[in-house]
């Protein structure tokens, strides 16, 4: 997705309340400044040993440094961002050394409330030090990461980290927005009939789950991989196809059906029964209503499932009649 350069949420608000709610949602914040971010200003020391490596991330002022050691040696760096809100279930810190950027090998976890090896790197046997501390990051980690945690962070196949503003806000998916805003300042109908906004209204729900899988990742992409294991089940575009009752023309099964990105995701199970009940309660041929219960669904048919080393259980996207014992439906 092309990213603008307006003027941002203040800009926004005036005409659109969705952009007075966003800015408070876990999206808006999944890059957070180190002198901003909640996890290292409430946990001024924090601490950790995996193998013979020992972690201390260590607050002083506004910044928060990373260090490493074995016992004999210590490599310290400074902490430059954190990716993942505050609010969120962890957050993986972007370090900086000889102007190269490395992704944290260890991370913080909300159910834990501290640290532990950072997801997917569980297991590694470092060879040194400098592998200890973290993963050396390629550019496309880099474009895929500030380009998913944050707006105006990329443009094409280039990083723009001066033009960034951390989080996800309007621009990041409305693409259009600063020609939108240019018209209604100027009260210009000829720049007004040019905003598309992304044209999110009116999508399918194989066209939503290809916008938001961008990030989220999308059906072919799994797909491809051959990623069959729990793995996947962070990746609720690819999940969400997998269901028996997905209609890619359907937006009642779309992302956007269930889940407003201007507002914080609901973790109350009842919050999502009428959304269910529009195609299960008679709303559409063929999706018969269930024999048990019409109400909290998702906690019987999106059942929460730990994944290994996330130290969090996700609601599985792939709405199914769950059955005792069954494998996980890769």
């Amino acid at each position: 997705v092309a990213q603008t350069d307006s003027r941002g949420v203040s800009a926004c608000a005036p005409c659109h309340a969705q952009a007075k709610s966003q800015p408070a949602t876990s999206m808006a914040h999944a890059l957070e400044t180190v002198g901003e971010c909640k996890i290292l200003i409430d946990h001024p020391v924090l601490t950790t040993k995996v193998g013979r490596y020992s972690y201390k991330i260590e607050r002083k002022g506004v910044q928060s440094s990373y260090s490493v050691s074995d016992g004999i040696k210590t490599m310290t760096m400074p902490i430059r961002w954190a990716m993942g809100a505050s609010s969120a279930i962890g957050q993986t810190y972007v370090l900086e050394k000889d102007g190269e950027f490395y992704e944290s090998r260890v991370s913080y976890f909300s159910e834990l409330n501290g640290l532990a090896p950072t997801l997917g790197s569980e297991g590694s046997n470092p060879s040194d030090i400098n592998e200890a501390a973290g993963r050396l990051m390629g550019r496309d980690d880099k474009l895929r990461c500030f380009g998913c945690h944050a707006t105006n962070a990329t443009f094409g196949r280039q990083l723009t980290l001066d033009k960034m503003t951390p989080g996800v806000r309007c621009e990041r998916c409305h693409e259009s927005a600063e020609t939108h805003l240019a018209a209604r300042l100027l009260d210009s109908f000829e720049l007004e009939a040019q905003k598309d906004l992304s044209k999110l209204r009116g999508l399918s729900a194989e066209q939503v789950s290809n916008f938001c899988g961008q990030c989220h990742r999308t059906w072919e992409e799994i797909a491809l991989q051959g990623n069959l294991s729990i793995a996947n089940i962070r990746f609720q575009p690819y999940r969400l196809t997998g269901s028996r009752c997905y209609d890619a023309d359907d937006p009642r099964i779309s992302c956007l059906a269930c889940h407003d990105p201007h507002h914080e995701v609901s973790s109350k199970p009842a919050d999502y029964d009428a959304k269910c009940q529009s195609c299960h309660g008679g709303g559409k041929p063929g999706a018969r209503a269930c024999k048990v219960s019409a109400e909290k669904c998702v906690t019987c048919h999106m059942p929460k499932l730990e994944l290994p080393g996330a130290h969090h259980k996700f609601s599985d996207h792939r709405i199914r009649i769950v059955k005792p014992n069954e494998q996980y439906p890769g």
